[in-house]
């Protein structure tokens, strides 16, 4: 059999009250819930986008126990499912990666979820480096220190302890703990994710055409259809709630 690559998407099934906390304030509720559908739908995308020639298989790599039939609503059939292992992301990430390589995968790529413009070069430009010759692991370097997706072809404990997560901190201790084993690691281009306002406005300028300042010179953005029709469909209801600042009535005036 020809080797397959695992694509896991790691996310939590959309509900009221867990979805998109950070951006409370600007979302909450059912928009939070739309938007965080909206993201995964895209990351979706982008790992469909792939092409089948390269042998590759999708997950989303979930939580809670008990949404698998929400999340089917977001994730095609094509998608397996897979439960995340744990509260602790290092232990969601370290124990994915071991459970996709044991059902035969030639190597594993784990995928922020809130990545809604990821370009699907930086997937393919992912798993041609994990093919090639030596083992090394795979980051994609997210614009507030963290990263945005790892690829391995073996899940090595050690590159998923002590490390800080949440913080600007993560992409550099991930490479130190790399440095510390041996393990010669590769950077992909620069992306990012959205878990903050700053973040939201850089996706809002994105949309409306302006590359992110960090971008590498030729890379674009993906074509984000599902958040940029969740985005127009809530401005669109915003403004026909808003309270018309006309009246209705026309001021009398005085012919004679």
């Amino acid at each position: 059999m020809q080797p397959i690559a695992a694509l896991g998407i790691v996310c939590k099934t959309p509900r009221p009250g867990s979805a998109k906390t950070r951006l409370k304030g600007l979302l909450d509720g059912p928009d939070a819930v739309g938007l965080s559908a909206a993201f995964i739908r895209d990351v979706v995308g982008a790992v469909e986008a792939v092409p089948v020639a390269m042998r590759r298989q999708g997950y989303a790599v979930y939580a809670p126990e008990g949404s698998e039939e929400e999340l089917k609503a977001i994730v095609p059939s094509t998608f397996c499912l897979l439960l995340q292992a744990d509260q602790d992301f290092g232990v969601v990430l370290r124990s994915a990666a071991d459970a996709l390589l044991s059902r035969g995968h030639d190597l594993a790529i784990l995928i922020n979820s809130d990545s809604p413009t990821l370009p699907t070069k930086l997937l393919i430009d992912a798993i041609e480096a994990l093919r090639a010759e030596g083992e090394r692991v795979v980051l994609g370097p997210a614009a507030d220190g963290g990263y945005y997706l790892i690829g391995l072809t073996r899940a090595e404990p050690a590159l998923f302890e002590g490390v800080p997560w949440s913080t600007s901190e993560v992409l550099r201790r991930t490479l130190e703990r790399a440095g510390s084993i041996g393990m010669p690691a590769t950077l992909l281009p620069t992306w990012y994710d959205i878990d903050d306002p700053n973040a939201f406005a850089t996706l809002e300028r994105e949309l409306a055409g302006r590359t992110p300042y960090f971008a590498a010179p030729g890379l674009v953005g993906g074509p984000a259809p599902a958040t940029r029709a969740f985005l127009a469909e809530r401005v669109g209801r915003l403004a026909a709630a808003a309270p018309s600042s006309h009246s209705g009535f026309e001021p009398v005036t005085d012919a004679g």
